[in-house]
Order: structure tokens, then sequence, then C-alpha cells
């Protein structure tokens, strides 16, 4: 059965876009194996159709054969001529009588004719060779008999075994195009190579390139103008104060140079194009993650590789021992004497010829094909194929954030070098985050408007315009483009680029970065530098905070929330805070265990701390001692068990909050009488149990806050403090209100509830000037009718107590309303109509 050569080479055929992995020397071995499978099958067909052998007997005594064989041959004849036996033509008599005359002269001639041919017959030579008695049926019997016999085997099958050879080199070449655990990845990466290499997105990315380059270059040759010059020197002294003041943080605005301007019709990126690339970069970063972990494809061609090479030599080595029998001539002796009556036979192969000359052909073949394989063991194992960096493509482009990669995926790679290294170089934009934060750019610049981002700015309780944008994947450029936008809010946007255009929001003032890792352009710094005013940093890890915080001069507040725990106490890069000489706030909202001793540094000009420690233990507070023009400080859920002593070393402090620590006792509050200026006190949230009557020595004290603490009396002492107008005493256990608190002549907030109170003392209701009166939540029975005297009443909280009715003279409050009037609906419901139409009234207080 016939079969053609388009059939078999199809078993060498890969898909066309499996070229790109096919090096020269694979393509040359393809070629080669081609090449080979022609050679073989054409000595097949010529071996099936003309292959044959023709045999003749050689006799054992060739001699005396010969001469009976003359002797009998020269008997027959000479017997002829010498007349003792009949000739061979002899002439019968005619019968003429009746024919005419003409006619038996032509016969008598014919005659004549007839006896001279017959005497020359006899007169030439014998036949010469030797006579065998064999017929033709034998002949070919003897040549069917001979050619299994006596011919080489190698001779028989060796275009057999050229076509299974050039099968097994072919299939062998191309397997790893079809293994399964193969075939899926390498599919999978020709695929998004293919995509990414033609991606409108690519040529985008690298033409920006290209124009960021010849921009650089113009530049560098024309030396700049003067304005662009005199920016550049701006920033690189100030790159150049930072690296001084705090080398840990490396702050280098080259990093962050401006992008040039590229054409118009280069920014312009079509939104199915944009779709298009944003999926292929989810596609590679997965393919990486998938094939990065292995290097079964790099073992597998490594194999292969090998396998053609130990086959080639096999091949070469036992080819070369049976090129020398290849002949023409063979003896042949089969066992068939009692058939043909010999018993050796001389024979000849017709194919021998074309045979040798075919073997040296494919000899010449196979040792070309053998060194292209010792060529690829050579470049697998000379070359470190599984890790492949794109140092070149970081070189020629700004992608310099190109990760190396490795195993499957780098393999992968080398081998599309060896087709063109413009495909790893345009796949090399999609594993750069610089080339998605672009397009994620463009993407969100076409989505975020300026109409749609100005609908978002509100007015906060400052009355300052402000933008909150939350989660989104940069920050749109429209935003630059609100000039009179004052608070700006920023929260879990992981890419945030401050460019020049920043020094269009002549207004903004305040800048909140919650999770947002923020880079700044030199010259959108220098406006930050200048304008900026109040800075709310949130982070995860300390190195999150962007270096340019520490420069920002013209700075007043910097707040600070996240883990600056001990360990990474040493990154704060509070000593670069001596550049911040306008700083006045600073709160940190973190964990510390202690007290920065570097920010001392701010002590000259600092006049607020906040620390919020979320419960862990503050230790040392000594460097507060330096800190002499605070004016307010904060120490939030630091575990403090007693007052700091370094505290009352600050002659000028003006507030205190220990809110939320483990205070159980305030006997040091005596010292506070040093603190001449101290006019808010907030121990709230502790655990105080009494307040010392040395509290009243703090006389300058006019806000005091003891609620959620454990207090179940209260001193005498404390009703003395003269500019005391603020009293919160709400979530205690207090029984008993003492009688002295009608001498707080300036009292105007007043906070009971959540007590234990029973009953009022009247003299309470001298106060005249208690503006807030919270006594929810205690054991009342009755409210006294003297409170009708609290003129300037504005709030009065009495729900959750055991009242039984209101006194009518709350009607006198005449500042009181109904809104301000915090108790049950029957109680207010059980008042007369009067009162009642009294207290909802409105007035031109409440409307104002």
């Amino acid at each position: 059965m016939m079969f053609t050569l388009a059939e078999v080479a199809s078993l060498n055929d890969v898909q066309p876009t499996y070229r790109i992995l096919k090096p020269w020397w694979d393509v040359l071995m393809d070629y080669l194996g081609l090449v080979m499978l022609m050679l073989a099958i054409f000595g097949m067909t010529m071996q099936i159709t003309k292959d044959h052998m023709a045999c003749l007997p050689c006799l054992e005594n060739p001699q005396e054969e010969s001469g009976a064989g003359h002797n009998s041959f020269t008997e027959q004849t000479t017997q002829g001529s010498s007349g003792t036996s009949a000739p061979m033509f002899t002439s019968a008599p005619l019968v003429t009588k009746d024919l005419p005359d003409s006619v038996v002269h032509e016969i008598h001639a014919t005659q004549q004719q007839m006896s001279a041919a017959s005497e020359e017959f006899w007169r030439q030579p014998p036949p010469t060779g030797v006579r065998t008695n064999l017929d033709f049926q034998q002949y070919a019997f003897v040549n069917q008999m001979c050619y299994h016999v006596a011919l080489p085997w190698y001779s028989k099958y060796f275009s057999y075994l050229t076509l299974i050879h050039t099968l097994v080199l072919m299939v062998s070449s191309n397997f790893w195009f079809k293994y399964p655990k193969t075939c899926s990845k390498i599919e999978h990466f020709v695929s998004i190579l293919g995509r990414c290499f033609e991606s409108p997105w690519t040529t985008k990315a690298l033409s920006e390139t290209a124009c960021e380059d010849s921009e650089e270059n113009k530049q560098r040759l024309t030396g700049g103008s003067s304005a662009p010059k005199q920016v550049s020197t701006e920033g690189s002294d100030q790159a150049s104060n930072a690296n001084s003041s705090t080398p840990m943080l490396g702050v280098k605005f080259s990093a962050d140079k401006p992008i040039a301007e590229v054409p118009s019709n280069m920014t312009i990126l079509d939104k199915k194009d944009g779709e298009q690339a944003k999926a292929l970069f989810e596609k590679v970063r997965k393919f990486r993650v998938h094939v990065e972990d292995s290097d079964f494809i790099y073992k597998f061609y490594v194999v292969q590789t090998i396998v053609k090479t130990v086959k080639f030599i096999l091949i070469l080595s036992y080819t070369s021992t049976f090129l020398a029998k290849i002949n023409f001539k063979h003896v042949c002796e089969p066992d068939i004497k009692q058939l043909t009556g010999y018993k050796k036979f001389f024979c000849t192969h017709n194919m021998a010829f074309m045979l040798n000359k075919l073997l040296i052909s494919y000899m010449a073949l196979i040792l070309i094909y053998g060194m292209a394989c010792l060529y690829a063991l050579f470049w697998v194992f000379r070359r470190p194929l599984k890790e492949y960096s794109f140092e070149k493509v970081r070189e020629e482009s700004s992608f310099s954030d190109i990760p190396d990669v490795k195993n499957d995926f780098a393999f992968l790679l080398h081998m599309v070098d060896q087709y063109d290294q413009l495909y790893s170089k345009r796949f090399g934009v999609f594993l750069s985050e610089v080339s998605e934060n672009k397009l994620r750019e463009i993407s969100l610049n076409h989505e975020w408007t300026f109409d749609k981002v100005r609908q978002l700015v509100t007015r906060n309780a400052q009355d300052q315009q402000e933008l909150h944008l939350f989660m989104l994947s940069g920050l749109p450029n429209a935003v630059f483009d609100l000039t009179d936008l004052e608070v700006l809010r920023l929260e879990l946007i992981p890419e945030v680029r401050f460019s020049a255009k920043v020094s269009q929001m002549s207004s903004l003032r305040e800048l909140h970065l919650y999770h947002c890792p923020a880079k700044v352009e030199q010259t959108g710094f220098a406006f930050l530098r200048d304008h900026l005013r109040c800075l709310h940093v949130k982070f995860t890890d300390v190195a999150e905070i962007p270096a340019w915080v520490y420069l920002l001069r013209s700075l007043r507040e910097l707040n600070l929330i996240g883990n600056l725990s001990s360990e990474n106490n040493k990154m704060i890069g509070l000593e670069s805070m001596r550049d911040l000489r306008h700083l006045k706030t600073l709160c940190l909202k973190s964990n510390l265990a202690k007290m920065p001793t570097n920010i001392t540094e701010l002590s000259p000009h600092l006049i607020k701390l906040v620390v919020h420690n979320d419960g862990t233990k503050l230790m040392v507070l000594n460097s507060l001692k330096k800190m002499i023009n605070l004016i307010e400080l904060e120490l939030h859920s630091c575990e403090l068990e007693r007052i700091p002593h370094a505290i009352f070393s600050l002659t000028n402090l003006q507030e205190l909050d220990l809110k939320s620590n483990s205070i159980r006792t305030i006997e040091e509050i005596i010292s506070f009488q040093h603190l001449k200026r101290l006019c808010c006190l907030k121990l709230w949230h502790n655990k105080i149990t009494t307040i010392p009557s040395s509290i009243s020595h703090v006389r300058s004290l006019e806000a005091l806050h003891l609620s959620h603490n454990k207090l179940e009396s209260l001193p005498p002492a404390l009703f003395t403090l003269p500019k005391l107008w603020h009293l919160d005493l709400s979530h205690n256990a207090i029984l008993v209100l003492p009688a002295d608190v009608a001498l707080l002549h300036n009292l105007q907030y007043l906070a009971l509830n959540s007590n234990k109170l029973e009953v009022l003392p009247k003299p309470l209701f001298r106060c005249l000037k208690l503006k807030a009166l919270l006594l929810g939540n205690n054991a009342l029975t009755f409210l006294p009718e003297s409170v009708g005297h609290l003129l300037q009443l504005t709030h009065l909280e009495l729900r959750g107590n055991c009242l039984d009715r209101l006194p009518v003279q709350l009607a006198n409050c005449r500042m009181l309303r109904k809104t301000g009037l915090v108790v049950e609906d029957h109680l207010f419901d059980a008042l007369p109509v009067e009162a009642k139409e009294s207290i909802n009234q409105e007035s031109t207080f409440t409307s104002g």
C-alpha cells in the first residue's frame, strides 16, 4: 500500500504560531528530517519496484562438462555432413507435369537455395560458454532463494530503517509541542505573547519611552531653558539636603522625573484597547505565577535533545560498519541441490550502487543533524536558561521595574530571543508595573472627568471645600483643576503621583494620605513645600511614609497613623523633622514603647503633641521635659498608672489629656500648681477612685474631665476652683453631690449622668451661669422647682431617672427648648399647656 510524502510529512507539522519557539538549530533539524524522510521514501520505492538479484550456477568441474558437451555436439554435426545419417533437408520429388514451366522453374530454384542454407548452417562454429540444464522457473526460484540467503539484511532493510530513524527524530523534535503537560503552557504562552506583541498599548508605551528619550537627549544637548534648569537645581539641592539629613530615606527626586509630553495622538487610547490591555496585564500576572513555580518544560526539552543526540550516535556507529557490506556481487550457497543439481550460485544485486550512494547521503545528513544536536546541548547547558533578565529593555526604556523571571518562564523567553528579541522586549512592557500604572492612569482619566470629580466636592465641619477619593487606581488629573479645593483626602489608592499640575491648586492647605504611597515631581514638591499646612499620613509600615514629607518646611500639623513600634522606631525619620521649622502640631497614633529621643529636635517650635498608643505601655517620657513650649499634650491609651513627672516641667502647658489609661490615683496633682497656665485637665476613662484635696491648689483650672472613672464621693476642695466652668463627672458611682457646688459661680457645664444620685442639692441652682446640666440615668425621684432660676439653661438631660413629674418652673428657663430637653415623652406631655408652649416656641437664639 502506497502513501504520499505529504501524509508522512504531517508528522512534523506544528502550529504556525509555535515557530517563535523554534531556534535555528531546531528549524535546521526539521528540514534535515524532511530530506532524510524523502531519501528513505525514495529508497523504499526503488526497492519495492526494482530490487532483485540475478544468479547463475557455478559448476563443480566446468572443463569436463564443457568438453563433453562440445564433443557430442560435434558428432552430431559430423554425422550429418558425411551422409551416414539422413540430411536435415531432403528434396522430395514434386509432380510438375501439370504445372507451367515458369512455376516449375521457381520451385527448383527455391529448393536449391534451401539446400545451400542448410549446408552453411552446419559449417558454423559451435556456441561458447557453459551449458546448463536449468529452465526459467528454476532460475526464478534460485533468484528468490539467494535474495534472502546471500544478500545482507542491511541491504534489504536500509530504506525502512532510515524511515523509522527519521520518524523517531522528527517526533522527538516536536514532542514538547504535543505532550499535554507542556503543550498547554506553551499554547497559553504563545497566545499571550502574540497578543502582547500586537497590542496597541505596547506600541504606545514604547513610543512614549522613545519620546522621553528624545526629549532627554534634546535637553542634554541644548542645556535646557533657564527656568527648568532652576527647578532642577532647586530639586537637586533639596535632594542633597535630604540625603545629608536623612540618609536612610534616600530622597531622590530624579527617580520621579516628570514624564515628557508626548503628541496628543499618542495619549489617546481606545477604550476597548485599554480594556484588552488591562485584561492582558492580569493574564500575564497569573501566567507568571503558574509557570515560574516549575521547570518541567526546560527539563523536557533537555531530555528530548539528549534523546536525539543519543539516537544520532547510535545511527552513526552501526551504519558506518554496514557501509562496506553493500556489494554488487554475492556468492550464494542455498541448500537446493536436489532441486537444481547445483550447490553454489554466483549472484548480482542490481540496487547495490544506488543503496551505496543513498547510504552515503544519509550519513552526511545524519552527521549534520548530530552536529546541530550537539550545539543545542551546548547552548542549553552553557547559558543559565532558568534565569532571564530584561536588562537591555531596562536600559533602552523607562521601564526600570521589569522583574527578572525564572524557570519555565525564563526558558521560554530565551527560546523566543533566538527567534526575535523584539518579542521579549514588547512582552516586558506587560511585566512592568510602571507600564500597568500608566495604563491605569489613562483609563482613570477617561473615567474621572472634571465634572464627575467636581460633584464629589463637599463642605466639611470647618466650612472648607473637601474632596474624598477612595479606592481608585490612581489620582485623576482632573483633581488638579480644582483650584479652590482646600482639603484633599486620598484613601487606599495604590499609585498617587503629584505632578507639576498640583501647583494649580492654590487653595490646597490640607492633605490626607491613608495607605497611599505618594510620589511627587520636583515642581509639584516645590508647591507643596511652600503651601501645605496640614498633612495626615496613615500607613501599615513606616517605610510607606513618603520621604518628601520630612521636607515640607511650611507644614504646621503632621499626623502619623500606623505602626511605629520600637523595632521600626529608628526608621521614623523624626531626626529629619528639624527641617519642619514651622511645625506646631505632631500627632502619633501608633504603638510606641517609648517616646522617640529624636523628637526633641522639634522642641523649640512644637506647641501640641498627641500620642495615641493603642494600649501599648509607654515607658520612657523623660524627653518631654525639653519641650518647654508645649501648650497641649494628649497621651491616650498609653497604659499610664500615674501622671508622668515629666509633665510638671512643661510650664507653658495649658491642656493635658490623659484619656484611656490605667491611672488609679492622682496624688501628684498637687504638682500642677507649678503649671500656672494649665486650664484644662482631662483624666477621663481611667480607674480613679478618689480626688485628693490638693486639687484646690490648681487655681488656673477651667475645665475638668473625670468621666468614666470609679469615683464615689467628691471632696469639698473640688468646688473651690474659682475659674472652673466645665465639670464632667459622668459615668462614675457618685451617691451625693455636695452643696458646696454652689461655690462654682462660673460653672456653665455640669455632667453628672450615669451616677447614683437620688437627690439634688438646692444650692446647685445658684449656679446661675449653667447652660448644660446632664442628670440622666441616675436615681432622682423629683426635680427641685428652683431649676427655674437657671435662666441661661439650654440643655437639660433627665432621661433614665424615677421622676413622677416635671416642675412647672421649667417654663422660666427662657433659653431651654424642646430639642435641648432630654426627658421621657410622658413627663413632657404632663406639663401644663402654657409651659409646653413656652418650651416649644422658637426664639431668636435658637433660630440664629
